[in-house]
């Protein structure tokens, strides 16, 4: 394909056009633009000295700071490949990530010591582990790396269009997340269509509230923010707060933010809304899952007419369809109600049967998506390639239709995935966990409506005959091994799982006797 870009240079050239704008704002720290490109140039250089360099992953298990930000910049810069972790993640599962991205380096906060140590083991390949804040024996302090490095120079590595620069973890069918592989190509693309179809018209004057984990779609926001030179501001409360997220909005007149719906819904019927001026507002933009027309309702009331749906996978980095902010409504006769919009410029979005052929409008099907954004495929994982990657197309495992004005809507899902608080969450990983239990025979996870998080996940167990277990014995099992937002928030014990002629264990049979059994209640959390 020939070189490309190197996405580094955004932040290069932005230093240089704006040197003393802010950049970054981060409690009650602030970092021009030129501050931040310096810190990142003299960790390019501590990391180069240590023989780290094109194609090398990089481990970052962090919370959002200015030093996450600064290691995604700095990988990129390196020709190396970032690797962000959901920090909620396990240390076991993190040990995962570690041997399977094959890390060379890890870049951790020091409050996740036992996570440092388990990646550690698991990766032979790990030479270099870097804390943020105070390092152990063996390893290396973030900011002595920026010192060393301080006033250097650095240029960023030459690329190709398809090399690798960021490993975008998803969880998997199969029970183990794979590496969708993101490149400066492809990237670049996505960068210029965030721009154009989410935010248009956004630049320095700009301010951006950053709410959600820079590992995952928050960090792709993140680098259109720093590609037109707007200001990102990170809140520095250990948990979601709404009152300070409104103070900043007020404080640093934002104008964008991306979040989930769970979240904006909080935000929205948060009293702390009407306390604050959040006029400069003009892009709210909700992803990860689908929004209750009453809680749309209730946003547009509350902010007025800027927020902007977008549908997408971390595969082809949030570029699938659009619902523009004009295109939202309090009318329900004046929006495609119910859709997730149309598709993103640049692309196409088709409906397949099995087989692979194109339905036309009005049927359901496969969602399936092709163009400039697709991923390069999963690392190391030819099956699941083989799998999602068919024809031309990647296939999505989302099931839905689109109208004759090519709207889509989703209607279902080809897996068992559920999404809970804007997180997608296979059943799968709390079922082979699950199984590891001698008190467990069988087991089915599966999502339903909570008020709060979206979906929330229930586990049906079947006992092994003569083995007692209890609803907390169990939760208490999965503590350790799976995130809290992968563990099911309820158990039911049964004395069989109904099968099908086939003898699989069909979820939606599950469902219904959950709610015929009088376990669930229908609008019951499940807490």
């Amino acid at each position: 394909m020939g070189n490309v870009m190197n996405l580094g240079r955004l932040l290069s050239d932005t230093a240089r056009r704006l040197p003393d704008r802010t950049a970054l704002v981060w409690g009650g720290q602030r970092w021009s633009w030129a501050e931040t490109n310096a810190r990142v140039d003299a960790l390019v250089a501590a990391l180069r000295r240590r023989g780290l360099g094109k194609g090398d992953p990089i481990l970052v298990q962090t919370r959002n700071s200015n030093q996450m930000f600064e290691s995604l910049w700095a990988a990129f810069k390196l020709g190396g490949i970032w690797v962000p972790t959901n920090y909620r993640l396990t240390p076991l599962e993190v040990a995962y990530l570690a041997s399977s991205s094959g890390a060379r380096a890890l870049i951790y906060d020091d409050c996740f010591p036992a996570h440092a140590d388990a990646a550690r083991t698991a990766s032979e390949e790990l030479g270099l582990v870097v804390a943020v804040g105070e390092p152990r024996e063996g390893e290396a302090a973030f900011e002595d790396l920026v010192a060393e490095g301080a006033r250097a120079k650095e240029a960023e590595a030459e690329v190709d269009y398809g090399d690798p620069c960021w490993f975008f973890y998803t969880s998997g069918t199969t029970g183990r997340p794979k590496a969708a592989v993101l490149t400066h190509g492809q990237l670049t693309f996505v960068v210029n269509n965030h721009l154009a179809d989410l935010m248009p018209g956004t630049g320095p004057e700009d301010a951006s509230l950053v709410v959600a984990p820079l590992s995952h779609g928050a960090g792709v926001h993140a680098l259109s923010q720093v590609a037109r030179g707007a200001r990102s501001v990170l809140t520095a409360a250990e948990r979601f707060d709404e009152e300070e997220a409104w103070r900043l909005v007020e404080e640093h007149r934002v104008s964008n933010m991306f979040t989930v719906p769970t979240i904006l819904t909080r935000l929205v019927r948060s009293p702390a809304v009407d306390r604050y001026d959040h006029s400069s507002l003009r892009y709210v933009i909700y992803a990860g899952a689908p929004m209750y027309r009453a809680d749309q309702k209730e946003a547009l009331e509350r902010l007025g007419k800027v927020i902007v749906q977008y549908y997408g996978l971390g595969e082809v980095t949030g570029n699938i369809t659009i619902l523009p902010r004009e295109l939202h409504s309090l009318d329900d006769t004046a929006m495609p109600l119910g859709s997730c919009g149309y598709p993103r410029t640049g692309m196409e979005v088709a409906i397949k049967d099995p087989e692979g052929r194109r339905l036309a409008s009005g049927e359901q099907g496969e969602i399936c998506v092709r163009g400039p954004a697709v991923f390069a495929g999963y690392h190391n994982n030819p099956e699941a390639n083989a799998s999602a990657l068919k024809d031309g197309w990647f296939h999505t495992g989302d099931l839905g239709r689109v109208d004759d004005e090519g709207f889509l809507y989703i209607t279902g899902r080809a897996s068992d995935m559920y999404i809970s608080g804007g997180a997608n969450v296979y059943p799968r990983e709390a079922e082979e966990v699950l199984l590891t239990h001698p008190a467990v025979a069988e087991v089915a996870v599966l999502g339903v409506p909570d008020p709060d998080w979206g979906e929330s996940g229930v586990a049906v167990v079947v006992r092994e005959a003569g083995l007692p277990a209890e609803e907390d014995e169990l939760l208490g099992f999965l503590k350790d091994k799976l995130a809290r937002y992968k563990q099911p928030r309820r158990l039911f014990f049964w004395d069989e799982l109904p099968k099908s002629g086939y003898g699989k264990v069909p979820k939606h049979l599950i469902r219904e006797q959950l709610y015929a059994r009088g376990d669930l209640q229908e609008g019951e959390a499940a807490q």
